[in-house]
């Protein structure tokens, strides 16, 4: 009689637990795979693009990160308001609310 024989439990899991650990060992290593090939392919087409469409991605991003500042700041001052005790309705009408 083997030990797999009296440890059958035991060798599924230790099986389970292996299949489970390379799959997402493959799927962590294929994703930054990709990614590599993604960032590698963005790359060669800044390089291969021209001055214009440079200025114009440019200009794309920086819209897109002005929208998250912009954003950023409103949640900081919605924060500083509930921080000093204001409500938005009496942070709107600039009365402070009473406890």
């Amino acid at each position: 009689m083997s030990a797999s024989f009296h440890y059958p439990k035991a060798r599924r899991v230790v099986l389970t637990a292996s299949v489970a650990a390379i799959t997402a060992t493959g799927a962590w290593y294929g994703a930054g795979l990709k990614a590599y090939q993604e960032r590698k392919r963005e790359i060669v087409a800044i390089r291969e693009s021209t001055a214009a469409e440079r200025i114009a991605m440019l200009e794309s991003t920086r819209g897109q990160l002005i929208a998250k500042k912009l954003g950023l700041e409103r949640k900081i001052q919605e924060l500083e308001r509930r921080r000093s005790g204001m409500s938005r309705e009496e942070a709107g009408r600039g009365s402070e609310r009473r406890r």
